[in-house]
């Protein structure tokens, strides 16, 4: 009995029917035509294409040194053969046979024809480039990411030096773009500073919030740590390019005392300042044995959501002292620094959606998930140079996702708080 319950108990190995078989047998010539219509349609187009461009280019020729075999007395320029020029195509560059024109007279020069000019001048390679390198595409695998072009096409620029290259065009085009733009136009109500670690750099950037609520990449500084000196260096080449604090401005900051000095060195009383209160609850955190750090979470995460900034400092200020009396002295003093500037949107009083906004990195922690993301394509950094200019291609991906901030509906009372209250600097005395 034991046997047969045994026998009875085994999994059953499943035999394909033969009717699964059949349908098997069919799928696969059915997948090897579809994927050979695919790459004969891609054929098809690519060779039309080509004919009509050639066509236009014998147009141009034509209309500038008029029909060939036909005499014209008026003619300025003639025919002049042919010859082979590369021109970009699908992110690579092809080989093209094209007419050549060239002026009458001693000393005339060939002329270009208007389409090569243009494909030349748009170029589309180093775009094409860097937006496969931001979906993750390494300058290695770069050609087998590009759909396959017609067999009777000389092609080229697809070698990871060509494309690498290309890259450093496009990144230095962003660069430039980047740190080049001017800034006086910008009307700002609040600005986000983080640090982000690269290669053994500290990178600081900068994100400005406009007075409708639009979020704007201003710049980025490197150095070897986050310290005072290299966050002032960013502040004033903003200063620099035009950026106007006519106002108090709100900055909001993950709590580093670099940044924090360089905001009083550069724009003193003017800068009203948010420590991040995710950071704060973070530090808090690690000097915390694992079974109290829920407690204290939870009862940070209650303070925060109060209703006024003195409730929530009552609260804070009880919860340092539940700290001190259960021997937890390091997580009390974590606690009290900076206390007050984690209250500073609380205190202005906005609404309760860009409160939370306000009160936290997050926006700028976004745009550097992005740039991380961005940056781990990179397998060996070459200095500073090459840090900045993938950085700027890092904030140009992460800037096409931006939305205007939430509750940017109501930054008026936001800015109204900000200017009723130019002497809100915290008192970093906690009582």
């Amino acid at each position: 009995m034991k046997r047969k319950a045994a026998e009875t108990g085994r999994k059953q190995e499943v035999v394909p029917s033969a009717t699964s078989v059949a349908l098997q047998q069919l799928e696969l010539p059915m997948m090897m035509a579809t994927e050979a219509i695919r790459k004969g349609l891609l054929a098809f187009v690519q060779q039309m294409g080509m004919l009509a461009f050639r066509e236009m280019l014998e147009a141009e020729a034509e209309e500038i040194a008029g029909p060939k075999g036909k005499h014209r007395t008026e003619r300025t320029h003639h025919h002049w053969g042919t010859t082979s020029t590369t021109l970009p195509f699908g992110g690579r560059h092809i080989a093209v046979e094209r007419p050549r024109v060239r002026g009458k007279g001693k000393g005339a020069k060939e002329v270009e024809l208007p389409s090569v000019t243009t494909a030349r001048e748009t170029d589309p390679m180093p775009q094409h480039v860097a937006e496969q390198v931001v979906v993750g595409v390494s300058t290695r695998g770069y050609q087998r990411s590009l759909e396959p072009v017609d067999e009777e096409l000389e092609t080229r620029g697809e070698s990871k030096s060509n494309v690498s290259r290309a890259l450093i065009e496009r990144t230095s085009e962003k660069l430039d773009e980047f740190l080049g733009r001017k800034l006086d136009e910008l009307e700002l109500g609040a600005m986000f500073i983080d640090g982000i670690d690269i290669a053994k750099h500290a990178v600081i950037i900068a994100l400005g919030v406009t007075k409708d609520g639009t979020k704007v990449p201003l710049g980025v500084w490197c150095g070897s740590t986050e310290n005072h000196v290299v966050a002032g260096a960013l502040l004033q080449n903003l200063l620099e390019r035009g950026l106007r604090v006519d106002a108090p401005l709100l900055f909001v900051i993950d709590g580093g005392k670099g940044i924090r000095k360089a905001l009083t060195d550069v724009f003193g009383d003017r800068a009203i300042v948010q420590r991040c209160q995710v950071h704060k609850a973070r530090n808090v955190r690690d000097h915390l044995p694992q079974e109290r750090r829920a407690y204290v979470q939870r009862q940070m995460r209650e303070a925060y959501q109060s209703k006024s900034a003195k409730t929530a400092k009552k609260m804070l200020l009880q919860l340092a002292s539940w700290l001190e009396t259960n021997g937890e002295d390091s997580a009390a003093s974590s606690l009290r620094e900076g206390l007050d500037e984690t209250l500073t949107v609380l205190r202005l009083g906005p609404p309760t959606t860009l409160c939370r906004t306000f009160a936290t990195t997050n926006a700028i922690e976004n745009m550097n998930g992005t740039l991380r993301r961005v940056l781990r394509n990179v397998k060996r950094w070459q200095g500073e140079a090459m840090i900045k200019r993938w950085v700027a291609l890092g904030v140009a991906e992460a800037q096409r996702g931006f939305r205007r901030v939430k509750g940017h509906g109501q930054m008026n009372l936001l800015l109204a708080a900000l200017r009723s209250k130019t002497e809100v600097v915290e008192d970093r005395k906690v009582a």
